[in-house]
């Protein structure tokens, strides 16, 4: 097995981490999905961000902090590069002077990695990436979502008629039937909304939402029993947005709020997701200029890491091995 079948990190023992160039886990950049299992990619754009910009510059960011990370889980003993053929592809084109045009390229973006029978795993980015690539991942039927978050994400429009924002994407997926909604769980929500029925829409959908308060009374674990019974074996898409986690451990976000969840929570239930059959994943909204010491950046790595896990273990599972 050689370089091009099985991409490998550059090792931290043998040539440190601040030496070549950031790419995802220190991977090979590639300029293409074709023959890859899994695509790490990044989607560079915060034109649907409602306050403060700057999570266009998170992909870039999550490259530098991921050089942190070693090879292995050391938890399920996972060594993603050793079950799947994974490289970084670089970043979606985006145009930071409009909304449509940057959902059209993200969304034909992926439509080649999803050609090239690749899973994509994304950096954003605010949360409007999302709606994209789920336009180019579920075409042919709607999909299930796990979503981490501290908002929703349902509201209609804002600033009078604008309906494609970050706080928007998965009320337009459920409307152009990308999402099942029945199939959709939502977790961590929290924070003072703009009013007492927020969330009504979402509900009267059949979206499952788990506010913060349901995670502390009930517990992780009982959570996540819920998550995974919810989704079933259908295809499901993973979307974590890193305000999920508590401002005192990822403060370089858009919007934070306080009370999330600790990263070790985080991490704890994304393990509870193996085997799952995720189509593709995404962790989005690390804006760099609000964060401190690169401490969102590496949680955003981190939870990246856990994903790939994932979705490695998941294709190695089904095939016997990656791409021969």
């Amino acid at each position: 097995m050689n370089d091009f079948d099985r991409p490998q990190p550059i090792d931290a023992a043998v040539t440190p981490r601040f030496v070549g160039p950031a790419t995802f886990m220190r991977l090979p950049l590639r300029s293409s999905p074709v023959g890859l299992d899994v695509a790490l990619t990044g989607v560079p754009f915060d034109g649907g961000t409602t306050n403060r910009p700057g999570a266009r510059q998170g992909p870039r960011e999550v490259r530098s902090q991921s050089t942190l990370i070693r090879r292995t889980h050391h938890v399920t003993g996972i060594s993603p590069y050793d079950l799947v053929a994974v490289a970084d592809i670089g970043d979606s084109p985006t145009d930071p002077f409009s909304i449509a045009n940057s959902l059209e390229f993200i969304e034909e973006f992926f439509k080649e990695i999803k050609a090239a029978g690749a899973v994509p795993l994304a950096v954003g980015g605010d949360h409007l990436i999302t709606l994209p690539i789920l336009r180019a991942l579920a075409q042919e039927a709607p999909v299930g979502l796990i979503h981490f978050d501290a908002h929703s994400d349902t509201n209609d429009t804002y600033f009078g008629g604008a309906r494609y924002t970050h706080g928007t994407p998965f009320r337009r997926a459920i409307e152009e039937g990308l999402l099942d909604p029945k199939r959709v769980i939502q977790i961590g929500i929290r924070g003072s909304s703009y009013d007492a029925n927020e969330h009504q829409w979402a509900c009267d959908q059949g979206v499952t939402i788990r506010y913060i308060e349901d995670v502390m009374a009930k517990g992780v674990d009982l959570i996540m029993d819920e998550a995974i019974k919810l989704v079933g074996t259908g295809q499901v898409y993973l979307s974590f947005d890193v305000d999920a986690i508590d401002p005192s451990m990822a403060p370089g976000t858009g919007t934070p709020e306080i009370g999330g969840l600790t990263t070790r929570e985080a991490q704890l239930m994304l393990r509870r997701l193996q085997g799952l059959n995720i189509i593709g994943a995404d962790v989005v909204e690390v804006s760099p200029a609000y964060d401190t010491a690169g401490m969102t950046a590496l949680v955003g790595a981190t939870l990246m890491f856990e994903i790939l896990c994932l979705i490695a273990s998941r294709i190695e599972t089904e095939s016997g091995y990656g791409r021969e």
